[in-house]
Order: structure tokens, then sequence, then C-alpha cells
């Protein structure tokens, strides 16, 4: 503090405010604990996108041993080829089906299972056991479940005297199954988030609904639903971001079958690679980057608003 800021604070009958010591205004910060987010992220996204970006602009080929500059050559290549549009369409679907279900159903879990009881902590564990299992793991537990001869062909058959149908082999319903097997693996964790924000809600707003006549339902609507608002937001943006990058589901199920009909963006990616086409690969890495932050930074600034305003 300045010489006169002291000697003014004395004029106004105070004493002198000093400020902290240095060692407690850093270790005070909040900033240190965003620090290791911020490195992981670093590390293992910002630095490989920023070294990936000349590459989706390059010629680059495993027949080739020279790197060139080619401009938007590979955008077209795969634009041309229709890959860029069925891989875009796709993803979009697959993470607007899987975003949907995962959080309709999440809610309705969470909102059945919000008291702390002991049979609610069953079900509690019950549903987050598939976040548990890996990927691939889940997409092969699912590839036998829905094969034509499997046990989902076979309870439908109790119904309907012999049932059949290949889920993930047919063009109609390969990608929802998929994108249904995307939401089953995460359900349990943002049924969580769901429980936290539903238990976070003021009881006394509740009993006030109760008093006014509402039932569980306008209660639900009106009271507790608005209040979810930042639960909602991380939930429904985890969701969506998770879904664009869908890749071990999908191979572990379908491959990107029949035909191209649960090709993603992340697929073809493989694909390019694995036919050395590294050039046109990161262009599809480019463009999975693009899709995420075009779609999710208007999506967020407009869930925040929702917030505000409920």
């Amino acid at each position: 503090m300045s010489a006169s800021a002291s000697a003014a604070a004395l004029a106004r009958g105070g004493r002198p405010r000093r400020r902290p010591p240095l060692r407690d205004r850093v270790l005070g910060s909040w900033a240190w604990f965003t620090l290791p987010a911020i490195t992981l992220v670093a590390v293992f996204f910002a630095i490989p996108q920023i070294l990936n970006f000349p590459f989706a602009f390059s010629t680059w080929t495993s027949y080739s041993s020279t790197i060139t500059l080619s401009g938007t050559r590979n955008f077209e290549s795969l634009a041309s080829q229709g890959y860029l549009q069925q891989g875009i369409t796709v993803t979009v679907v697959y993470a607007l089906i899987a975003m949907t279900v995962q959080n309709v159903v999440s809610l309705t879990l969470a909102y059945a299972l919000r008291e702390s009881t002991r049979l609610n902590g069953f079900f509690r564990t019950l549903f987050f056991l598939p976040v548990l299992l890996s990927p691939l793991s889940a997409g092969f537990i699912w590839r036998g479940l829905l094969a034509p001869d499997g046990p989902v062909n076979q309870a439908i058959g109790v119904v309907i005297p012999g049932f059949s149908w290949a889920w993930l082999g047919e063009i109609s319903t390969a990608l929802p199954a998929v994108a249904f097997i995307d939401a089953w693996k995460w359900i349990g964790l943002t049924t969580l988030v769901y429980i936290a924000g539903i238990n976070a809600v003021p009881q006394e707003l509740i009993e006030a609904a109760v008093l006014d006549g509402a039932n569980a339902w306008k209660r639900f609507w009106r009271v507790t639903f608005p209040l979810l608002a930042p639960a909602f937001t991380f939930n429904v943006v985890v969701t969506l971001v998770g879904a664009f990058s869908a890749y071990d589901i999908i191979a572990a199920t379908t491959g990107g079958g029949p035909g191209d009909a649960t090709r993603s963006l992340n697929i073809l990616l493989r694909m390019q690679w694995g036919q050395g086409n590294f050039g046109t690969g990161s262009a599809l890495g480019l463009t999975v980057t693009l899709l995420v932050i075009v779609v999710t930074i208007p999506l967020v600034a407009w869930l925040r608003r929702r917030e505000v305003r409920a």
C-alpha cells in the first residue's frame, strides 16, 4: 500500500489495510484448481489438434515419402466421393439419438431413484455398472444380444412366434441400435448427475407446491425441472460431444455397415488411415473437431441463458 493510501485510511479513522502475503495470494487462487484439467486438455487435445491442422491440408500418403501442401484438396476429394456428407450425416444422427435416449431415460431413472434408500442404492449401482465397461466390451456384448438368434429376438419370439430380425444388419435399424448401445453404456453416469441436481432443489419449494395443490407432474415440470438447468446443460453437452466422437461401439458392432449406414466420421478416419491416406484422414479428424465446436458453443450459450431464466 502506498504512503498516500495509508494516510487517507488513517484520516478516515481506520487502520491501513494490508495485502495478504504473496504465498497466500498464490496458493489461495482458484486458478490452481483448474491447472490439472487445463494440462490434460492441452496435452491430449489442443496440442495434437494444432499439430494435425497442417496435415489436413497436405498430400500425405504411405505411397510417397514427401508431404506437400495441397490446400482444400483432401476435403474436395472426400466430398466428391460422398464420404464427407455421409460421415457428417451419420455422426449427427447418431449423436442426436444417443443424446436424446440417454437424457430422457436418465432423467426418468433419477426421479424414480432420487431418495437415498437401500433399494434405490442397489439400483443406482446396477445402472452404473455399464459405465465401468469399456466401449468395445459393451459393443461385443450387444452384438451377441442383438444377433438374429440372440436373446433379444428370442425374448420377442415368446410374444411373436418365429420373430427374427438382424438389428445390426438391416439399414433401417443399425444406426438407432448402435446409438441405443451408446446411450445404455453411459446412462448410469448421467443418472447420478440428475439425482444430485434433483436432491439440490430446496425442499421448501416442493412443500409450497404441494400446499398450492400441485400434483406430482406439475411439481416436477414447474419446480424441479427448471432448477435442473445446470445438470441438464452438463449432461446434454457431454453426451452430445461424446457421441460425436463415436468409434469403439460402432467398430465392435457393425464396423460401419451395413453398407455405409453406420459409417461415422471416426470410422471413415480409421478407414482412410488403414488405406495409407493420412492426409484425408487428418482432414476427417479436423472435421470432427470443427463439428464439435460449431455445435457445442452455440448450444452451451443457449443452455446457459436458459439457466439464468430458470
